[in-house]
């Protein structure tokens, strides 16, 4: 108890990306940028999805809310990421653990939404009458906030395991931001039963997830297939197009992270996998439904006609 009791107040120090002096300093410019580009673009989704009536319905209400998650998740971790290409980054116990947290917590709650967006497609398709009945705004607001509750359970489970476990003096974490797996390897106590947690917890998540979202594309696609109009079919499977790409780089990154075996997990990989899961992959969400997407486009172009003609008055 007296070691535990001891670490309470120590420190980590997160080694970050690369030891090249000049490496960092590109490295800072170009994080920097995608950081700035990923805030803008989600913030500018956001926006519009808020102030245009015609983007008033289920689908962009879940495309606002994966805009708000990847702003805070980027946000998590990406800060002391610059930190560490300037100077060694240090990290409180305490702030690893309440990062640790945000990490995971807004990472599972954007699993589950994605899944949540494949079956309001389905309904969306399937049931394009009964659809305004069947998702209403207050549906989507407690299907929401259950997303939330889930999230914050699953990701204080971790935490709390977390606080209890003992750490060795060198606290030097191979990695730019405190996770569990790096974490776990600078313990000097018993980390099985955390391991076992890890894989099992965050694999039930990211698998349970992943198998509905391809449920919800199997139903999609029989649906979809028995539309007569070629037309039809093709705008149906255009409005799947922007969350189903988002969905192959989200579930592609999260497994290669947490559902590898054990001989072949090396921390190198993960950072580099983490990079694109924390930094990119939130940057071309904005992108995907934007580019992709026709409403969207001609709602940004009113935001910003409208905008245009404010001035001139």
């Amino acid at each position: 108890m007296e070691e535990r009791n001891e670490t309470l107040g120590t420190e980590f120090f997160l080694l970050g990306l690369s030891d090249s002096a000049q490496l960092q300093n590109w490295l800072f410019v170009l994080f920097l940028l995608i950081y700035v580009a990923n805030v803008v673009g989600n913030a500018g989704i956001m926006l519009v999805v808020w102030t245009e009536p015609a983007l008033h319905t289920p689908m962009y209400f879940f495309i606002s809310i994966l805009s708000f998650i990847d702003i805070f998740y980027s946000s998590t971790t990406v800060p002391k990421m610059f930190a560490g290409f300037l100077a060694r980054a240090a990290v409180s116990r305490g702030g690893c653990l309440a990062q640790m947290f945000f990490f995971h917590f807004l990472g599972s709650t954007e699993a589950m939404l994605l899944t949540l967006m494949g079956f309001d497609r389905y309904l969306a398709i399937f049931s394009p009458l009964r659809y305004p009945l069947l998702m209403t705004r207050r549906v989507c607001l407690a299907l929401t906030g259950l997303l939330w509750a889930v999230g914050f359970s699953h990701s204080l489970l971790h935490v709390l395991m977390m606080s209890r476990v003992v750490f060795c003096r060198a606290r030097r974490v191979q990695h730019f931001f405190c996770d569990i797996a790096p974490l776990l390897k600078l313990a000097c106590s018993d980390v099985r039963t955390h391991e076992l947690l890890l894989f099992a917890v965050t694999g039930f998540l990211v698998l349970g997830c992943f198998s509905l979202t391809s449920l919800s594309y199997v139903l999609i696609v029989s649906a979809v297939l028995r539309i007569r109009s070629p037309e039809g079919r093709r705008k149906a499977f255009s409005t799947c197009a922007a969350h189903l790409t988002v969905v192959v780089l989200h579930y592609g990154c999260a497994g290669f992270m947490y559902l590898r075996p054990r001989s072949r997990h090396t921390l190198s990989q993960d950072r580099v996998v983490a990079v694109l899961y924390t930094a990119v992959t939130p940057l071309l969400n904005p992108l995907i439904y934007t580019l992709r997407n026709k409403e969207v486009k001609a709602a940004i172009r009113r935001a910003v006609g409208r905008r245009l003609g404010s001035r001139g008055d």
